[in-house]
């Protein structure tokens, strides 16, 4: 049997210097060749995986890139599939072929063998493709179907009464494999509609919606009961809107669910925005910020007071840009205390203070409290009114760092929108510091990016930084493959203006110049705009043109 060093180095994925240094880090903790090497950034977890197959005499795939035959993957229970890390893929030759992340695990194969009445063959694949593959090809729409069959039996309004919603009623599953579906899909919202004939279930899976299937009006009453139910929601108000939140467990991971009702004219619709809360403890390093950007804004943030905002429509992302600012500012020395409608997500050592309205708790009259707490730094989830916007100018003014957001379209539009809302335009640009909008692209798959060479004309439209007679850059289009689901995109990043509030601005807030003139200036001035950000990703190929002209105006 070859040593693991002689196939690395025969296919040319490490080089000498690369294998003793990691031997060497090997003799000393005693860990091994191989994982030595993933930890070191030399190899990745695919390319070590496919070196101890070729060791073992073993096929290695790629899950990604390969067909998995349906008819293979239903001849072993999910269970099975879960227990071993094993999912077949196919046949060769009579046989089944199934991909195991441990291919010498013989009780699996045993199993695998009896459970089929087909003979064996194992190939390699990395423990995260199975799991993976297991979660995409074991989906829960067929048990979702089978349980809307029998759901459409029943009379939705015994289902939607308190004394029916027990643990193993079929309305109860159908909630949870609904829920479970829409984490493995890496979906941010799931929406429950109910139509003239149907309800129909979307998921919105990077930005995007997606129809996922459409079930029998008749389950309606009791799928919105049984939410509200895990909502701790009034079930007998049908007439008005309701909030409330939940959470649950996802393949043993904790889920938080934020839930709003909202009564149509066929029924209450339901919309549930899924808390990730590894959200919020992101670095601004991962949320896609080009280095001028980031240094503009990281000049902002790290002085002691002043005014932040982080503009742009619903959905943008600005939550996520400011929970991962405050965790670079937040520190035991500094007394952070937030004001949120509503709170999202739990932050560790972080005071966060949930508005509300109906006890007179607002955004203004939290703010008036927490200047008397003695803060370092204030985050307020949103300036919606005078009264809110006066009170953060002025801690800003009195030596508190203020974060919030504010819904205009671009940075420049900011500083006007604050004076529409009544701020004497001196405080204005003595207060605000920077103005960061945000949008948010989806990325392009990396596994099935496809290259192409755009004409001089499409160049022209997007108005892209070439000019005649310069080289045609290669761009990336989207195709869709496995990895994906077809979509041709996978995850998201952020397009970034980043405005810095200098002298110039500051004068031009004062004369109430419009946001197109502080705008000239701030481009003047270094700012590159939300669609030049957008043009330059597409460039180191993250993301599409399409993409760009489908999130920027």
């Amino acid at each position: 049997m070859k040593q693991l060093g002689d196939i690395l180095l025969e296919g040319g994925l490490v080089t000498r210097e690369q294998l003793a240094a990691a031997y060497a880090e090997h003799q000393r903790n005693g860990r091994s060749l191989g994982r030595v090497l993933v930890d070191q950034g030399v190899l990745t977890e695919s390319q070590l995986v496919a070196a101890l197959a070729t060791q073992i005499g073993l096929r290695f795939v790629d899950l990604t890139e390969i067909a998995i035959d349906g008819s293979a993957v239903s001849r072993v229970p999910e269970a099975v599939c879960r227990r071993y890390n094993a999912l077949p893929i196919g046949y060769e030759d009579g046989k089944l072929v199934v991909a195991m992340a441990d291919p010498a695990n013989v009780f699996a194969i045993d199993d695998i063998r009896s459970l089929t009445g087909l003979d064996v063959k194992p190939v390699v694949a990395t423990r995260a493709d199975v799991l993976t593959a297991i979660n995409r090809y074991h989906r829960a729409d067929e048990e979702l179907d089978d349980l809307t069959s029998s759901l459409a039996a029943e009379e939705a309004d015994e289902l939607a009464s308190l004394d029916e919603v027990v643990e193993d009623a079929p309305i109860v599953k159908f909630v949870n494999l609904l829920i479970t579906q829409a984490v493995q899909d890496r979906a941010s919202d799931i929406h429950i509609e109910p139509t003239e004939r149907d309800l129909r279930v979307r998921f919105r899976i990077d930005g995007v919606l997606h129809e996922v299937m459409r079930s029998p009006r008749n389950i309606q009453s009791g799928v919105i009961s049984r939410l509200k139910i895990m909502a701790e929601m009034n079930i007998a108000e049908r007439r008005l809107p309701q909030d409330g939140r939940m959470s649950v467990s996802v393949n043993g991971k904790k889920v938080d669910l934020r839930v709003a009702s909202l009564p149509t004219v066929w029924g209450e619709k339901v919309v549930m925005r899924i808390l990730d809360n590894s959200t919020a403890m992101l670095n601004l390093a991962d949320l896609g910020f080009a280095e001028d950007n980031y240094a503009r804004y990281s000049a902002s943030f790290t002085k002691p007071y002043g005014m932040i905002l982080v503009t742009g429509p619903t959905g943008s992302g600005k939550s996520t840009t400011l929970y991962a600012t405050i965790n670079i500012v937040s520190s035991p020395e500094k007394n952070v205390i937030t004001v949120e409608d509503p709170v999202e997500y739990r932050l560790p050592g972080i005071n966060q203070i949930q508005t509300n309205v109906k006890a007179g708790l607002t955004f203004a009259s939290a703010l008036r409290t927490i200047l008397r707490a003695d803060p370092d730094i204030v985050l307020i989830g949103e300036i919606r009114d005078h009264e809110t916007a006066q009170i953060a100018i002025e801690a800003a003014l009195t030596g508190h760092l203020v974060f919030s957001t504010l819904h205009t379209n671009d940075a420049p539009s900011a500083v006007n929108r604050l004076i529409e809302m009544g701020i004497e335009p001196f405080l204005v640009g003595s207060a605000l510091d920077c103005v960061l909008a945000q949008r948010l692209a989806r990325r392009l798959c990396q596994k099935c990016r496809e290259p192409y060479t755009p004409t001089p004309q499409a160049l022209r439209e997007a108005r892209f930084p070439w000019r005649d007679g310069d080289p045609l850059p290669t761009l990336y289009r989207a195709v869709g493959c496995a990895a994906c689901s077809k979509t041709g995109y996978k995850g998201r990043v952020a397009l970034h203006e980043v405005m810095t509030v200098t002298e110039e601005i500051e004068r031009l807030a004062v004369e109430r110049a419009s946001a197109e003139a502080i705008g000239r200036v701030a481009r003047e001035q270094g700012m590159v705009t939300l669609r030049e950000d957008g043009l330059r990703k597409v460039a180191q190929g993250i993301t599409t043109l399409e993409e760009i002209f489908r999130v920027v105006v």
